[in-house]
């Protein structure tokens, strides 16, 4: 059954009571203020490389004076160089007289995650979805945005609403918050919801959903055979849920949808898909924006340049060039952009309808009053240690117990647990009630498959921590040695393990493999917790 196809009113004013500027600065950003250059590059996500401004990246910031920057992992290292770089980023816009810029990145949590050291390691969003908690995860979301502006950055590339329903997709995957909409649902609005209520812009992604496609747009151009009420019927349904969270951006994908497109052109650059889809029958009129456009299902094909005015003429505010297009070619395509505007190509009024949507949510999060951050007390500001009580949430409420058919939980008896090698200390966190352990590789040989089924023989249970059977096929050879009807199977990584083992009389999920996992299994092995988690991935997924 197709979702309702509603308008979403953007309600941009009850934001604005959030917002104590210290003095009005909106007024010296006026668009009729401001020269055609300097709108079209208010449209311009640009990057360049390296972890402070060398001379071509200060000369794009400061000759255009671009509306955002997007920090790629060149340009991060410890949080006070990335802090060190946004200031001198803001300070540069600002001396030459521009608005600060929306300063990007991607910070996914789990996998996707370009904040490395000094900043939180989350588990995979699917784990959130588990536990179906919406105040965890928004949570979360209040987390990601402290750690993202404790350096300056303003906006994420977050979150990812596509359904993991294919599971050959090379991209997507783990990324995703899992295969059902109606569970995902809830749990992405309260992500967005608690990184824009804490002051960075969410940018959901990638519209309308690359979930199901078995290419890698970052290669080549993906196609799904779609029609429209097949996409409001599953994947929309995350976006829509977006939408009404007011997210403040939504990026479009580079995937080819024949059954809706009138061109062979990718959905970034298709008017159906961003005027008609999501602007006209979606009714969202926040941010739209590319994905980048150095991706090779518009590289090979564009150039910087055309690509720039494509995705104009199709309807995107923010234009996101990518980290192998270099400052020379990324000003080309702004100069280019102009030149069509004066040669009638585009109009100015379809730059004036981005612009005037880019400084209201540059109003909306409060950039206009932007100020330098202090070197000291980054380690506080990012709160790292505090955030770390939300991962034992996710585990304690996450994870999942798919079936116990022969109610082996609580673990009673002579038990014999078989983990891997390289986590020592998960033996540590179970070892309880006089169990007996044994540690093997990832993919073990038959000889040590042998010697566990050996002793297998004298215990009244065996659990086996599994890690992506897929990738390891010795360890459904191991279990299936093992006596399967007291045989206990954790899969650490993948929930699909299961698809690749045979019958198995007990299976938990646990979705990442982060060692805050430890404590939470073993209590629950031992009787000490039970798992509150829902099956986040359906495991009939194709």
């Amino acid at each position: 059954m197709n979702m309702p196809r509603r308008k979403i009113v953007l309600l941009l004013a009850g934001f604005f009571f959030l917002l104590i500027p210290v003095q009005p600065h909106t007024s010296a950003y006026e668009i009729e203020d401001m020269s055609l250059e300097e709108k079209v590059a208010q449209m311009f996500v640009v990057s360049f490389f390296g972890e402070e401004l060398n001379f071509a990246a200060r000369d794009l910031l400061s000759e255009w004076q671009p509306g955002a920057v997007v920090l790629l992992p060149s340009n991060l290292d410890t949080p006070a160089q990335i802090t060190r770089l946004t200031n001198s980023i803001q300070q540069t816009l600002i001396d030459h007289g521009a608005p600060p810029a929306f300063i990007a990145v991607d910070q996914e949590g789990g996998i996707i995650a370009r904040l490395d050291e000094g900043f939180t390691q989350w588990a995979v969003p699917s784990l959130l979805t588990a536990t179906q908690n919406p105040d965890l995860a928004y949570q979360f979301g209040e987390a990601l945005a402290e750690e993202l502006l404790a350096v300056g950055i303003n906006m994420n590339f977050a979150p990812v609403a596509d359904l993991q329903t294919n599971l050959d997709n090379p991209i997507i995957g783990r990324r995703s918050f899992g295969n059902d909409p109606e569970m995902v649902s809830p749990i992405i609005a309260a992500v967005i919801a608690g990184m824009q209520d804490s002051g960075v812009m969410a940018t959901v992604k990638h519209f309308p959903g690359h979930g199901d496609t078995g290419a890698d747009s970052h290669l080549e151009l993906p196609v799904l055979d779609f029609t429209e009420d097949d996409l409001f019927a599953r994947e929309l349904i995350p976006f829509q849920a977006a939408m009404d969270a007011n997210t403040g951006a939504v990026m479009v994908a580079h995937i080819y949808f024949p059954q809706i497109m009138d061109t062979n052109s990718p959905a970034s650059l298709s008017s159906n898909i961003i005027q008609d889809l999501l602007r006209d029958e979606m009714g969202y009129d926040g941010i739209v924006i590319t994905d980048a456009l150095d991706m090779d299902a518009i590289d090979t094909v564009y150039s910087p340049s055309d690509a720039a005015i494509a995705a104009i003429q199709a309807g995107n505010d923010l234009i996101l060039i990518g980290a192998h297009i270099s400052p020379e070619n990324q000003i080309e395509a702004m100069q280019a952009v102009v030149d069509a505007v004066n040669s009638g190509q585009i109009s100015e009024s379809r730059i004036d309808e981005s612009v005037r949507r880019i400084l209201a949510a540059k109003e909306r999060f409060n950039l206009f009053d932007w100020r330098e951050l202090e070197l000291s007390g980054i380690e506080s500001r990012i709160n790292s240690e505090a955030h770390t009580s939300l991962i034992d949430l996710m585990f304690q409420q996450g994870i999942t117990l798919i079936h116990d058919e022969a109610d082996l939980i609580p673990v009673q008896g002579r038990t014999l647990m078989v983990y891997p090698e390289s986590r020592p200390p998960l033996g540590l966190a179970c070892n309880r009630n006089g169990w007996q352990f044994a540690t093997i590789s990832s993919n073990p040989s038959d000889e040590s498959i042998a010697t566990i089924a050996s002793s297998a023989r004298y215990v009244d249970n065996v659990i086996v921590f599994t890690e992506n059977v897929l990738d390891n096929s010795q360890q459904a050879a191991l279990v299936e040695a093992l006596p399967l009807d007291k045989t206990i199977v954790v899969a650490i990584w993948s929930p699909f393990d299961s698809q690749y083992l045979p019958p198995i009389s007990t299976y938990f999920v646990t979705y990442s493999p982060l060692s805050q996992f430890y404590g939470s299994i073993c209590d629950i092995l031992h009787g000490e917790a039970e798992a509150q988690g829902t099956l986040s991935l359906m495991l009939e997924a194709q």
